[in-house]
């Protein structure tokens, strides 16, 4: 039964297939409950085909960060300012929590790998370009901290929003939008026009 299911696999079709599989497991188990040989059973493949494509479990998360910044930075790109950029971030982690679990955890993954690194700059230049959009008084004397500032806060939110912390004060609000009105509290005209210095 295996090998005519695997036969029916050609070219990515089997990897894709791994990667669909690991994604589930993460997103309702977590990642630590992860296992080439339960992926290989869910994909209907032999034990030894996820470590063909991966080699090993470390490989495999990798391949599921280096997917996730990808998308996540093509998430970002399109957003119009960083404020929106913000949006895109929470947007991102709710509709793809296991992506998410996985690639802020450098514990998990081969932070060197070449896949990942390109992609995780990608999604980096497009959240400090939303920054560099900022008019100066609005950032502060320092782009990185303001960045920083910026980072916080959308992956506070989103993180908060995954775990579950944020079910009473959400109250069924559509998040993407709580998000839009906390940055108009905490981004105020009187914190981001004064050009003292401080971050955002």
């Amino acid at each position: 039964m295996s090998s005519e299911r695997e036969r029916t696999y050609h070219h990515g079709d089997l990897r894709r297939a791994i990667l669909t599989a690991a994604l589930d497991v993460i997103a309702t188990e977590g990642p630590a409950a992860l296992s080439l040989r339960d992926l290989a059973r869910r994909a209907g493949v032999s034990h030894a085909a996820p470590a063909h494509h991966f080699k090993d479990r470390t490989g495999l998360l990798t391949a599921v960060a280096a997917e996730g910044y990808a998308l996540f930075a093509d998430a970002l790109a399109g957003a119009p300012d960083l404020r929106e950029r913000g949006v895109a971030y929470v947007r991102f982690a709710a509709t793809h929590p296991a992506h998410f679990q996985v690639m802020f955890q450098p514990d998990l993954h081969r932070a060197d790998a070449p896949d990942l690194l390109a992609a995780r700059a990608r999604a980096t230049e497009a959240l400090r370009a939303g920054v560099a959009d900022l008019p100066p008084g609005g950032r502060g004397a320092d782009d990185r901290l303001a960045g920083v500032a910026a980072w916080s806060l959308a992956h506070g939110f989103a993180t908060l929003l995954l775990s579950g912390n944020l079910a009473d004060a959400m109250e069924g609000r559509d998040p993407e939008e709580a998000f839009r009105s906390l940055t108009a509290l905490v981004f105020t005209p009187e914190n981001t026009a004064t050009g003292d210095g401080d971050s955002p």
